[in-house]
C-alpha cells in the first residue's frame, strides 16, 4: 500500500444522502463543505464520486455548479452506499512494479459499520468490488473486518494502528493481535505493525488512527496532543506520544515525532465531537486540513506547512462536517497513480 503523499490518479468520495444517519437535522450544512473540498481537489487531481443513482448525480452536479466547483475533472459512479465514509468502506489500492510496469490491485476488507453500530451496511461493503471492476484490477478479499481509517502506512513497510480499534471484539473476535498483524503484513505489503492505544473522546469508530497520528514522510509522524491536563484527551494522547517516541523502523531507527495541538472541546447538541487536526488529507501538491473556528487552527496549519515543504497546506472549515463524527480524511480515499 503506497503512502498517501505518493502521486494520486485521483480521490474517491461517497456523497452523503439526506436519508442517511450521519448528519441528523444538519444535512443541509454539509454539501457546501464537500463542494469546497472538491473545488480544491480538482485543481490537482481527478475526483470520483459515488452516488446513489442518476437523480442524485443530477442533484450533486447542480449543487457543485452553484457552488462554483468546476466539473471537468469530476466523475460520477452509481455505486450506492448508505453513508459517506469512503475512507472506511472504499477500496484500498496496492501497487507493484512488474517488468518495469506499474501494476495496481484493490484490497476489499470486510466492512461492518464500526462493529455493527449502524446497519444496514451491505451496499457500503460492496464499493471496493465495484471500483475494482471499473478499473479492471485484481481484487483481494482477506475476509476480515478492517477500515481504512484504522490503519496508517508510510509506504516503506510500517503500519500504524490502535489496539482500541483492531482488538475490539466487535471487529474480528476470532483473531488475536499476532494474527491481525499477519493479515496487515500479507495484504498491505508491510513488514511491521506498530500499535498505539486508545482513540480520542467522541470517536465512534473505537479509536481510528487517523484522528491521532499520521505519517507525513517515511521517517516522520505528526501526532495530536492536548495541552489542558483537565481535558479527557490529555492522558490518552500523552500515553500515545510516549509510545511513539519509543517506536523504531525495521532498521532500528527511531521516528521523528512532531506534535499538533487539539482544537479544544467541540460540542453539538450536548455531544462531544471527535475534532482533530490529524484528520487531514494529502492530495497531489496540497494538504486539506480541517479547521474548527478555534485559536489553534492557525497553529496547526503553521506546523503542517513547515513540514509539508512541497505541498500547499489549506485549512477548510470542518465545523459542520464533524457533526457526522468524521472529517476530511474520513470521507476521502486516494487512488494511486498507475504511471
Amino acid at each position: 500500500m503506497p503512502a498517501e503523499w505518493e502521486p494520486h490518479a485521483g480521490t474517491w468520495l461517497t456523497w452523503p444522502r439526506p436519508e442517511g444517519i450521519s448528519f441528523p437535522d444538519k444535512y443541509d450544512t454539509v454539501p457546501p463543505v464537500y463542494a469546497e473540498l472538491i473545488r480544491h481537489l480538482v485543481q490537482v487531481e481527478e475526483v470520483n464520486i459515488n452516488v446513489w443513482n442518476q437523480e442524485k448525480e443530477d442533484w450533486v452536479r447542480g449543487l457543485l455548479l452553484k457552488e462554483k466547483t468546476p466539473l471537468e475533472r469530476v466523475h460520477f459512479h452509481h455505486f450506492p452506499a448508505y453513508e459517506p465514509w469512503c475512507r472506511d468502506h472504499g477500496p484500498i489500492f496496492l501497487v507493484r512494479e512488474n517488468n518495469k510496469q506499474r501494476e495496481r490491485a484493490v484490497v476489499d476488507w470486510a466492512y461492518n459499520a464500526w462493529g455493527g453500530k449502524y446497519p444496514p451496511f451491505d451496499l457500503d461493503d460492496a464499493v471496493p468490488q465495484h471500483v475494482a471492476r471499473l478499473r479492471q484490477l485484481p481484487l483481494f478479499s482477506p475476509g476480515i473486518v478492517m477500515e481504512g481509517g484504522s490503519i496508517e502506512v508510510n509506504g516503506c513497510g510500517t503500519v500504524l494502528t490502535t489496539t482500541a480499534c483492531l482488538l475490539n471484539p466487535n471487529r474480528n473476535p476470532h483473531l488475536n493481535k499476532t494474527e491481525i498483524e499477519k493479515y496487515l503484513c500479507d495484504y498491505l505489503g508491510a513488514n511491521q505493525v506498530l500499535w498505539l492505544g486508545e482513540g480520542i473522546v467522541g470517536d465512534d469508530t473505537d479509536g481510528h488512527i487517523d484522528d491521532l497520528t499520521r505519517f507525513i514522510n517515511p521517517t516522520t509522524l505528526v501526532t495530536v496532543v492536548e495541552e489542558d491536563p483537565a481535558d479527557e484527551n490529555y492522558g490518552i494522547l500523552q500515553e500515545n506520544l510516549q509510545k511513539l517516541q519509543r517506536f523504531k523502523n525495521p532498521e532500528g531507527q527511531p521516528f521523528r515525532v512532531v506534535t499538533l495541538p487539539m482544537p479544544g472541546v467541540i460540542e453539538y447538541d450536548g455531544q462531544r465531537l471527535p475534532a482533530s487536526y490529524a484528520n487531514f488529507y494529502i492530495a497531489n501538491k496540497i494538504v486539506l486540513v480541517p479547521t474548527y473556528r478555534h485559536k489553534n487552527d492557525s497553529v496547526a496549519l503553521d506546523v503542517l506547512q513547515k513540514e509539508f515543504t512541497g505541498h500547499r497546506v489549506i485549512g477548510v472549515d470542518s465545523t459542520e462536517l464533524i457533526w457526522g463524527l468524521g472529517s476530511f480524511h474520513c470521507i476521502t480515499q486516494q487512488e494511486p497513480s498507475n504511471l
